[in-house]
């Protein structure tokens, strides 16, 4: 399987990113994280994986005087105006409050026109009034197409074509794979990759309290961009037994603790993921190995995430996350400054 690349060559191709090991000590016993790095696509998230298959699965219906629009908390909408800036299609991305100025900046900066929705929605989030800012713009915009990443199957396609046959070879054996969620459709694309195939994987949805994505759980206020959603993904079932909630502190302290002692900066998903990890570790001293899909990088997050004045503008205080330890030897809650 080669990496994705788009119909245009002048864009890098995705795909091909790393597997990182880090080395742990939980309660005495000597674990390995494996970090597979999405940072390291073209537009440095795991978003760029979608945008090709989301813009070809309603390819013949664009009109290239009008363009397509989607809902995006921030990558998606970075690959996307990437791709559509190369094949000369306008892009129109409707993000919110919470989407970092990154974001904001990069997505303008590729050609696309940014629309910020400001009013939260019954969830308290911003996602369903997003959504349907989209439908009102479907309305009033004759030939404007929705690439939808919320219902879209290309979205789990996606990651069935192209992320589980590159895990599978980096890691052929045995392997529990925990999977930050947002619309849920890479954990949708890998399931069906193990329900079609003998690859011999567990896999864990991992999300964030106050988020309704994997179900099960009322919809309430969220600070992280990237996991989450205000309503449960259309892509799984409601009810799935293999899921694990992460405080946002947790998330937070991750992803500190990575950047200070393992040197590999990832964003607050991640750092969920990983924090989940920490825990399955602390539970389960017979589990020497887990695998943490990372969806992208630090880079954009120094002005949230990372930064100081941020989490204590929200009252982000110390998290700790007992009885790790990394080859320095610091517990994670040593990273905050």
């Amino acid at each position: 399987m080669r990496a994705v690349s788009s119909p245009h060559p002048a864009l890098p191709p995705v795909g091909t990113t790393p597997v990182v090991d880090v080395a742990v000590t939980v309660h005495g016993v000597e674990r390995r994280l494996r970090l597979k790095l999405e940072s390291h696509n073209p537009q440095g998230s795991l978003k760029d994986r979608i945008a090709v298959f989301l813009i070809e699965d309603v390819a013949d219906r664009i009109d290239k005087d009008i363009g397509i629009i989607e809902s995006t908390s921030g990558n998606l909408g970075v690959a996307m105006a990437a791709e559509c800036q190369e094949r000369g299609i306008p892009f129109n991305a409707v993000v919110d409050p919470r989407t970092s100025s990154f974001f904001v900046d990069r997505i303008r900066e590729l050609g696309a026109r940014v629309t910020v929705v400001d009013e939260p929605d019954s969830s308290g989030g911003y996602l369903l009034n997003r959504i349907r800012h989209v439908r009102e713009q479907l309305r009033t915009r004759p030939g404007l197409v929705w690439t939808n990443q919320y219902r879209s199957e290309a979205n789990p396609r996606a990651h069935f074509a192209t992320t589980a046959p590159e895990l599978r070879r980096q890691v052929p054996g045995p392997a529990t794979l925990l999977v930050p969620v947002s619309t849920g459709g890479t954990l949708a694309g890998l399931a069906r990759y193990v329900a079609e195939t003998d690859v011999p994987w567990t896999l864990v949805g991992v999300d964030v309290h106050g988020s309704a994505a994997l179900g099960g759980a009322p919809p309430g206020r969220r600070l992280l961009s990237g996991i989450g959603a205000s309503c449960p993904s259309y892509f799984l079932p409601a009810d799935r037994a293999q899921a694990q909630y992460v405080d946002v502190g947790d998330a937070i302290a991750a992803c500190l603790w990575l950047s200070e002692h393992a040197g590999i900066g990832v964003g607050g998903s991640s750092g969920a993921t990983v924090a989940a990890a920490l825990r399955l570790f602390g539970e389960d001293p017979d589990t020497h190995e887990l695998v943490c899909l990372c969806p992208d990088g630090a880079d954009r997050y120094l002005s949230t995430v990372y930064h100081p004045g941020w989490r204590a503008a929200h009252g982000i205080t110390a998290a700790r996350i007992g009885g790790v330890t990394a080859p320095g030897g610091a517990d994670p809650a040593e990273a905050w400054g």
